[in-house]
C-alpha cells in the first residue's frame, strides 16, 4: 500500500516541488476530497494507488461531504465499469463487514444481480441469498426501506412454474413484508399500504386478520421511526473519521451519536431481546464508522457487550479496538482487564508484553501493572523475579521501587523485605523529594520514629534547598507529633535557616510570626482562631512582605492558600507553576469601580488636563466624570468600540440657556406626549406614524431644514426622560391613546445626533 503524508498531492510530484510545500496532516479532509475528484478522472489502473491510500487513512469512510461520493462504493464501482469482477468481488470482502452503510450495500446487490443476470434459476437463488445476506446486516437502518421494496420487487418477478412454487412465492413476499412494516424505517407508511394491498389481493378474509395482527406492532414502528428520526437528524452522516480535535462540531455529533445509542438501548419499541441486542450492535457498528478514532465508544461497546454477557463479542471489540488505536494504552489496559476477569491470564500476559516490548511511553506505569499482574496471576515469586529485572532497565523510576515494597508490605506482609527495597531504592533516588517523602510514610506505618528522623537528616544534608521544601515541611509535622516542644521550635528554626536563601521575604523568614503558632497549633480541620483572624493574619503577612520588597513582582495570596502553605510554616514546591502576581495590588473597599475598571491598558488618566484638547465636550465630560485609577487603565479602542456598540448611550441636544418651549406658527402646540424618548431604549407609541413618515420623508427633511433657517427659537428643544417611573409610564400611555385616536398623523425625527423620536397628532 503507497504510504503518502499529503494526500492531496500525488506521489509522481517532483520531489523539489514537494521540499517547497510542507506536507499536511494525513486526515487533511480537503485534501481527501480533492484526490477522491481526481481518481474519478483517472483510468482504473491509475487510480487504484490513490483509492488505497485514501482507504489506508480512512478505512470505514463511506461517504464523502462534498459531492456525497462514496470512497469505498466509488472505488468498486470503478472496477465495476470495466468489469473486473474478481477485483470487485475482493473490495467487497473487505469493505462490507466493516461499512454499515445501505448505499454501498445496494451496490453490492448490483454487483451480484448484474453477475447473475443470464443464470436463470440458479442465478436467481443466489441473488435472493445476497438479499437476504444484506438484510441480516443492515436491514435494520433507517434508510433501508428503498432495500425491502427492492427485495419485495425482486421476489415478485420470480417466476413460478407450479403451484408450489407460487406459495413459497407469496410466503415469501408476506413475510418480507410483515418484517419491513415492523423495522422503523424510511417509507414504512408506503410499506404498509403495499402490504395491505398484497395481502387483499390474496385472500380478503384472510387480510382481514393479518392486517388486524400487525397493525399494533406497524404503529409502534412508526412511532419508534419517528423519534429515531429527530436523533438522526442531528448526526452528520457526511463526516469523516478523523482523530478528536475537541472541535465544537465534533463534539456535537459526539453528543449526538450518544443520544441515538442511549435512545437504541433504551428498547423503545418494547421487542425482544434478541432483536433490540442485534439493532443496538448495528448502532454501535455505524457509530465507528464516524467516531473511529474515540477510544471511549470502543470502550462503551465493549462492555455493553460484558455486561450483556457475550464475553467473547467484548473481546473481538477490543480486538478490533486495538486494531483501529493502536497507540491507546487505556484500551489495552481494559482488554487485557477483561481477558483477567475471565480467566484468560496467558492471553492477557501476551498483552502485557506486546505493550512493554512497542516501548510504551510510559514504561515504568507498564513495569508496575504487569508485576501486580504477575502478583496476582503467578504468584510472588514471578513477580519478585520481573522486579529484578525492572530496576535494572534504563526506564526504571523510583516508583518502581516504591510499588514493589508497597506489595511486599501489604500483599505479602513482610515489612523486613519492603524495608530493604526502599533502602536499595534510596541508594538511586536520594535526591529526590518524592521518594523520601514516600519511605517516610512507609516507616510511619511501622511507627518507627527513630528512622524517620535519621532519615530525614540523611535527605536534608544532601537535598538542595530548593528541593527540600516539602521534606522540611514533613520533618516539622513529625516533630509536632512525636517530638517535644524544644525539638518542635529547634527543627523550625533550622528550616527557616536553611531555606532563608529561597524565601521571598528574606530576613523576615527567620523572625517569629504569629502564623507559626497557628501552624503549630493546628490540627487537621481545626484552628486556633476564627476565620477573620486567619484573613486578618494572612493580609498582615502579605503587607510585611511588601514592605521590604523592591522588585515590582509582587506576590498575593489568601487565607486558603495560606492554610495550606504559609501558615503552616512552608512553602510550595519548584515544581509548581504560579500565576503572574506582579500586577496585584491590596484591595480597598473605598476604590470606587466602574465598568472601565475592568479594561487593563496602559497608563491611567489622572487629571482633565490628560484629556487632548480636540475632545467633544460631552466625551470630555465623560471622560472628566470616571474615577482616577491608580493602575493600569482602559484600552482607548476597546473603550471607544463598546461606546460605538452601545445602545444605551443617550447623547441630549442643548438649547439656549434659560430657553423655553414656544409654540411655532407652521405647527400646533406639543403636547404632553411630545417628550424625545430614545427610540431603542423605549417602545415608540404608534406604528402608524412610521407608515406616514416614510411616505413624506424628504418633504419633511425640508420642511424641518427651512424652519430651522427661518427661526431658531422654533425648534422643540429636546429633553431626557424622566427619572420617575410612573410619570414616564403615564406619558406612554397618554401618546398611545393619542396616536391610535388620530385620523391623521406626522412623525417627525429629532437630532440625528441623539435619534430620537417625538410624535404629535
Amino acid at each position: 500500500m503507497t504510504t503518502v503524508e499529503n494526500p492531496s498531492r500525488p506521489e509522481s510530484k517532483d520531489k523539489a516541488d514537494a521540499s517547497d510545500n510542507p506536507p499536511l496532516d494525513k486526515y487533511n479532509v480537503e485534501a481527501a476530497e480533492a484526490l477522491a475528484n481526481d481518481a474519478l478522472r483517472l483510468p482504473i489502473s491509475e487510480a487504484v494507488p490513490i483509492y488505497e491510500q485514501l482507504l489506508g487513512v480512512f478505512p470505514t469512510c463511506v461517504s464523502i461531504s462534498a459531492l456525497h461520493a462514496k470512497y469505498w462504493k466509488q472505488y468498486v464501482e470503478a472496477h465495476m465499469a470495466v468489469n473486473n469482477d474478481d477485483a470487485t468481488r475482493m473490495i467487497f470482502s473487505r469493505c462490507l463487514m466493516t461499512c454499515l452503510q445501505v448505499p454501498l450495500w445496494r451496490c453490492y446487490i448490483r454487483f451480484i444481480r448484474k453477475v447473475n443476470d443470464k443464470k436463470g434459476l440458479e442465478g436467481n437463488e443466489e441473488t435472493r441469498r445476497a438479499f437476504l445476506f444484506m438484510l441480516n446486516y443492515v436491514g435494520g437502518d433507517m434508510t433501508a426501506g428503498p432495500m425491502w421494496m427492492d427485495y419485495i420487487a425482486f421476489l415478485k418477478s420470480l417466476p413460478a412454474v407450479n403451484t408450489q412454487e407460487e406459495t413459497q412465492r407469496m410466503t415469501a413476499i408476506r413475510k418480507a413484508y410483515q418484517t419491513a412494516i415492523v423495522t422503523p424505517c424510511h417509507h414504512i407508511e408506503q410499506l404498509w399500504k403495499e402490504y395491505e394491498n398484497f395481502e387483499n389481493s390474496v385472500s380478503r378474509q384472510l387480510a382481514k386478520g393479518l392486517v388486524s395482527e400487525y397493525q399494533p406492532k406497524y404503529n409502534s414502528a412508526r412511532a419508534v421511526y419517528r423519534e429515531r428520526k429527530k436523533y438522526a437528524d442531528e448526526i452528520d452522516w457526511n463526516m469523516l473519521a478523523v482523530p478528536p480535535t475537541s472541535s465544537y462540531k465534533e463534539e456535537m455529533q459526539w453528543m449526538a451519536w450518544k443520544r441515538l445509542v442511549a435512545f437504541e438501548r433504551g428498547n423503545p419499541q418494547r421487542i425482544d431481546a434478541a432483536s433490540a441486542n442485534k439493532r443496538i450492535e448495528f448502532t454501535y457498528d455505524q457509530c465507528l464508522m464516524y467516531l473511529y478514532h474515540y477510544p471511549d465508544i470502543w470502550y462503551d461497546y465493549a462492555s455493553w457487550h460484558a455486561k450483556s454477557g457475550s464475553l467473547e463479542a467484548a473481546v473481538k471489540v477490543f480486538q478490533r479496538a486495538l486494531k483501529a488505536l493502536p497507540e491507546s494504552e487505556l484500551l489495552r489496559y481494559a482488554y487485557m482487564e477483561l481477558e483477567e476477569s475471565r480467566g484468560a491470564a496467558p492471553t492477557a500476559k501476551k498483552v502485557y508484553e506486546s505493550l512493554l516490548a512497542d516501548g510504551t511511553k510510559n514504561a515504568p506505569l507498564a513495569q508496575i501493572q504487569y508485576i501486580r499482574f504477575l502478583r496476582r496471576t503467578e504468584g510472588a515469586e514471578a513477580a519478585q523475579k520481573y522486579f529484578l529485572d525492572a530496576i535494572k532497565s534504563p526506564t526504571c523510576t523510583y516508583h518502581i521501587y516504591v510499588a514493589y515494597a508497597m506489595m511486599a508490605f501489604c500483599l505479602d506482609k513482610e515489612p523486613k523485605i519492603a524495608l530493604h527495597v526502599f533502602e536499595a531504592g534510596l541508594k538511586h533516588f536520594m535526591n529526590e523529594p518524592a521518594y523520601i517523602l514516600e519511605y517516610v510514610d512507609f516507616l510511619y506505618r511501622l511507627n518507627d520514629d527513630k528512622n524517620i528522623r535519621a532519615l530525614f537528616e540523611r535527605a536534608l544534608s544532601s537535598l538542595p534547598a530548593e528541593g527540600s521544601v516539602e521534606v522540611w515541611k514533613r520533618f516539622v509535622e513529625f516533630e509536632q507529633t512525636y517530638g517535644d516542644l524544644a525539638s518542635m521550635l529547634k527543627v523550625e528554626q533550622r528550616r527557616k535557616e536553611a531555606l532563608l536563601a529561597t524565601s521571598e521575604d528574606g530576613q523576615s523568614a527567620t523572625e517569629g510570626s504569629l502564623q507559626n503558632i497557628v501552624s503549630r497549633y493546628s490540627f487537621m480541620d481545626l484552628w486556633p482562631c476564627s476565620s477573620k483572624e486567619l484573613d486578618h493574619l494572612s493580609r498582615q503577612e502579605w503587607l510585611t512582605r511588601n514592605i521590604s520588597k523592591k522588585s515590582d513582582k509582587l506576590g498575593a495570596t489568601n487565607g486558603a492558600g495560606l492554610m495550606e502553605r504559609g501558615l503552616l510554616g512552608t512553602s510550595n514546591s519548584s515544581d509548581v507553576i504560579y500565576p503572574d502576581t506582579s500586577k496585584m495590588v491590596v484591595y480597598d473597599p473605598r476604590q470606587k469601580q466602574g465598568p472601565a475598571a475592568a479594561i487593563m491598558g496602559g497608563s491611567a488618566i489622572h487629571a482633565l488636563d490628560d484629556i487632548p484638547k480636540g475632545t467633544p465636550p460631552a466625551l470630555a465630560a465623560f471622560l472628566a466624570s470616571l474615577p482616577v485609577v491608580e493602575g493600569p487603565t482602559p484600552s482607548v479602542d476597546i473603550v471607544l468600540s463598546i461606546c460605538l456598540d452601545s445602545s444605551s448611550i443617550q447623547v441630549a441636544q442643548t438649547g439656549r440657556a434659560g430657553a423655553s418651549q414656544k409654540q411655532t406658527s407652521r405647527g400646533p402646540a406639543p403636547s404632553s406626549s411630545d417628550v424625545s424618548i430614545s427610540s431603542r431604549s423605549y417602545p415608540v407609541p404608534s406604528g402608524s406614524s412610521y407608515k406616514q413618515a416614510g411616505d413624506r420623508q424628504s418633504r419633511k427633511r425640508k420642511d424641518m431644514n427651512s424652519r430651522q433657517e427661518d427661526d431658531d427659537t422654533t425648534t422643540v428643544q429636546s429633553q431626557p426622560p424622566p427619572r420617575d417611573v410612573f410619570r414616564l409610564r403615564q406619558m406612554q400611555k397618554k401618546a398611545r391613546a393619542a396616536a391610535t385616536s388620530s385620523q391623521t398623523g406626522s412623525a417627525s425625527y429629532g437630532s440625528a445626533l441623539s435619534g430620537d423620536l417625538s410624535g404629535s397628532t
